[in-house]
């Protein structure tokens, strides 16, 4: 399918356009219609199907679930469940409570605060459409790895005494949380779902693209390759440490991703920097400053930024 529309792009823009296809000019601006409508496409099929299966799990059957299982076990489900479960900053908050009053330790509720927004559905969709789906199942993989291992030792450190408001329990067991939706309904609210994700992030795509287009036509390669394609130690720590402050999504990120790895920059060191954005978001940390001790937020973001560092230099070294 992608083929056709390249083949229409290149009509469009070195056909009907006339730009010449060595240009800078000409390069750019077949780059960003092409990857502009494939995103777009991508982000609608992927989260519409996504959203759909999530119609049959909720927040509550996770809790459900999660409820009273054993430690390290309760870190796998939780980054398991992080996958199919929205997850936003603005749902921090809520969702940190919820566990906690279901009784669900520290750790295993770290380890899905972690998951969720790393290995959220807009991620994987891109990652599949650019980079095919053997790289989306390793940064799946490792994604999962350290929202496990991150979970897993918050909870060892025993950090409880840091969550600033009192977490009145739950009397006695969840029950268990049944979604009776017919198919008809179960699509129209994936559709109005699709809808309102696409409606949140279609500027950052085309800023994202934007940005990449211009990477892509007017920087040179050895540029990139001599300022941030090097193997270098601290190339993958550099990375991580600019993504942290950047607001932004993996929909707006994700083209850059594609362009400074085609230019030269290591997979690992792209990945570490898009992980970052979306496991370390700083907007998401000001957020639970106003229930968690600035100790325990410190000792989460240490705990997952090693993570990531750990991903990119493994991606480096294997890829």
């Amino acid at each position: 399918m992608f083929n056709l529309w390249e083949k229409c792009v290149d009509y469009l823009v070195y056909g009907l356009f006339g730009m010449d296809k060595d240009s800078a000019m000409g390069s750019s601006l077949h780059f960003f219609i092409f990857d502009t409508i494939k995103i777009y496409i991508l982000l609608v099929v992927i989260i519409f199907v996504v959203s759909f299966l999530r119609t049959y799990f909720n927040t509550d059957k996770v809790r459900v679930y999660l409820q009273g299982k054993s430690e390290f076990t309760g870190n796998i489900l939780a980054a398991l469940f992080g996958i199919i479960t929205p997850f936003c900053s603005c749902s921090a908050i809520p969702l940190f409570l919820g566990f906690m009053q279901a009784r669900i330790p520290l750790g295993i509720t770290f380890s899905f605060l972690i998951s969720s927004p790393m290995n959220n559905e807009i991620a994987i969709a891109l990652l599949f459409g650019l980079f095919g789906w053997k790289i989306t199942a390793l940064y799946i993989g490792f994604g999962l790895l350290v929202a496990i291992i991150g979970g897993f030792a918050v909870g060892k450190m025993g950090m409880e005494k840091y969550v600033l408001i009192p977490v009145v329990p739950m009397s006695g067991d969840l029950d268990n949380v049944e979604i009776k939706l017919t198919f008809k309904q179960r699509s129209k609210d994936s559709w109005n779902y699709t809808y309102d994700i696409l409606e949140k992030i279609y500027l950052y795509v085309l800023i994202g693209v934007g940005i990449g287009a211009f990477i892509h036509g007017y920087v040179p390669t050895d540029f990139i390759v001599h300022y941030a394609g090097s193997n270098t130690w601290y190339s993958v720590p550099l990375a991580v440490i600019m993504g942290v402050p950047m607001y932004s999504n993996a929909a707006g990120v994700m083209p850059l991703i594609e362009v400074l790895t085609g230019k030269g920059m290591l997979l690992g060191t792209a990945l570490s920097f898009m992980m970052a954005i979306t496991a370390l978001s700083l907007p998401e940390a000001m957020i639970l400053k106003r229930i968690l001790h600035v100790r325990l937020i410190t000792t989460f973001f240490g705990i997952v930024a090693l993570g990531i560092m750990g991903v990119g230099y493994l991606f480096n070294t294997i890829l």
